[in-house]
C-alpha cells in the first residue's frame, strides 16, 4: 500500500495526534469470488493478476507523488517549522483560542502527510517554547491537554505509518501523565524510519547549547577529553537533535509573518534557508508548502563559500 493511502486513513479522521506496520486491507484489491465453478476459478486468477497490477501501480504512485514543479534531488532532508499564529487565527474570527490550536493540529496532520509523501526525512515542529510558560495558565493547560490527547490518539497510527517520534526539550516540567505517554511514544516508534518527527516541547535553543557545553565541560573535568579537543562536531554531538540522522535543518519555515527565530534550534540553523510565511498556522496547507519548497529549490546554498 502506498504511504499516501495509509496516511489518508490516518489523517482524514477526527482531530488526533506521535514496531512494525500493521497490514491494511485495500478494498480495491481484496475482491474474491466464492465459487468452485471453473469459470469462477478463472475469474479469481484474473483478480489475482489485477492485484499484482494494482500493487505495481501503488508502488509507482508512491515514487511519483512529488508535484511536477518540485525536483526530488533538490528536496530538503530536514524541515523545521515554527507554527505561529494559532491564537491570532482564532481571535481574527471571534473564536476561542482553544479552537485555534485545535485547527492548528489539522495543519500539523496535513504537513506530516505531505512530508511523508514527498520524501522529507526529518520534520521538527516547535510545539512549546520554554518561554511559553509565561502565558496564562488556562492556555498552558489547554496546550498540555491537547498535546497529550492528540499524541495518545495518534500513537498507533503513527507507528503503523512508519513514523518515528522523538521529543526534544526539557520534558521534566511536563505533567507526569504526558511524560509517561512521551516515553511510550518514543519506545513504540523507535524502529520506524519512513519519517522522523521531532517535537520540541519546553525547548530553548540557548539552553540546548548551554547543556551541551556543560556536558563537554564535565568530560574535560573528568579527563576524558582535553580543551583543545573541543570543536563544532563535538558540540553538535551533545545537542538534543543528535537523535536524528540529519540534525541541522535545510529549511526553516515560520508562519504568521513574524521575522524572528524565537530561541529555536539556534546552533542547528547556522546555514539553514529561512522562509517567513504570512499565513497563520491553521491556514498553512499544501499550496503554501509548495510555495516554500519551490522557493527553497531556487536558492543557491553556498555555506559561506
Amino acid at each position: 500500500m502506498a504511504f499516501s493511502l495509509q496516511l489518508q486513513q490516518i489523517f482524514l479522521s477526527h482531530t488526533r495526534f506521535c514496531s512494525q506496520p500493521k497490514s491494511i486491507t485495500n478494498p480495491l484489491i481484496s475482491l474474491k469470488l466464492p465459487s468452485i465453478h471453473p469459470l469462477a476459478f478463472a475469474q479469481n486468477a484474473a483478480v489475482s493478476n489485477i492485484d499484482t497490477s494494482v500493487a505495481a501501480i501503488d508502488a509507482s504512485a508512491e515514487e511519483g507523488l512529488l508535484p511536477p514543479q518540485l525536483k526530488r534531488e533538490l528536496m530538503p532532508k530536514h524541515v523545521a517549522v515554527i507554527m505561529d499564529g494559532n491564537r491570532r487565527w482564532a481571535k481574527m474570527r471571534g473564536l476561542p483560542v482553544a479552537l485555534g490550536y485545535e485547527t492548528g493540529i489539522r495543519a500539523v496532520r496535513n504537513l506530516i502527510e505531505l512530508c511523508g509523501n514527498w520524501g522529507i526525512r526529518v520534520l521538527t515542529l516547535f510545539a512549546f517554547s520554554s518561554d511559553n510558560w509565561l502565558r496564562p495558565k488556562v492556555e498552558v493547560d489547554i496546550l498540555m491537554s491537547l498535546f497529550e490527547r492528540a499524541l495518545n490518539d495518534e500513537l498507533e497510527n503513527f507507528a503503523r505509518a512508519g513514523i518515528r517520534i522523538s521529543i526534544i526539550g526539557d520534558s521534566s516540567k511536563l505533567p507526569k501523565s504526558l511524560q509517561d505517554l512521551i516515553d511510550k511514544a518514543v519506545m513504540t516508534t523507535k524502529a520506524n524510519s519512513r519519517l522522523h518527527l521531532l517535537v520540541a516541547v519546553n525547548y530553548s535553543g540557548q539552553y540546548d547549547v548551554v547543556q551541551a557545553c556543560q556536558t563537554i565541560a564535565q568530560k574535560v573535568k573528568d579527563g576524558n577529553i582535553q580543551p583543545e579537543d573541543i570543536n563544532s562536531f563535538l558540540v553538535e554531538q551533545e545537542l538534543q537533535t543528535k537523535c536524528t540522522e540529519f540534525p541541522s535543518p535545510d529549511l526553516l519555515i515560520r508562519t504568521s509573518g513574524e521575522l524572528r527565530l524565537s530561541n529555536f534550534l539556534l546552533w542547528q540553523l547556522a546555514y539553514t534557508e529561512l522562509f517567513f510565511s504570512h499565513s497563520q498556522w491553521p491556514d498553512f496547507g499544501e499550496a503554501e508548502y509548495l510555495e516554500v519548497l519551490s522557493s527553497f529549490q531556487q536558492r543557491q546554498r553556498r555555506y559561506g563559500g
